[in-house]
């Protein structure tokens, strides 16, 4: 299925949301609710342009969105305590040159969008 503008989007939304109350166990709703859920994602991802943060605080949280990590799951992530990143979060503390490199492979984030924004 491919939704081709904004009416396609909101009756696929309505479809979807039906499909999810009526599906319980039956496999065939929900195969159904996973294709028009795919669709729907595809139709957003390529007309709504979100901005990119501008922020290295603003791109951690766009990151922990992206992969659904709470702080402790970014902490355990990064090998390091939830304090930390809460206060990283807060403006409270600046990143090391270790924990910019963690930044860099396990979040992937730009290294020169670290080095610019830290």
């Amino acid at each position: 299925m491919t939704i081709q503008n904004e009416t396609d989007y909101k009756q696929a939304f309505a479809t979807f949301d039906a499909l999810i109350s009526q599906m319980g166990e039956d496999i065939s709703l929900q195969k159904q609710a996973r294709t028009l859920a795919e669709a729907i994602q595809a139709y957003e991802e390529a007309t709504m342009n979100f901005p990119k943060p501008t922020t290295l605080v603003g791109m951690i949280e766009w990151k922990m969105y992206e992969m659904k990590l709470k702080q402790k799951d970014l902490a355990q992530l990064l090998d390091i305590e939830t304090s930390r990143v809460s206060e990283i979060l807060n403006g409270k503390r600046r990143i090391t040159l270790e924990l910019a490199k963690r930044l860099h492979e396990k979040l992937d984030i730009d290294g020169n969008f670290i080095l610019e924004t830290a």
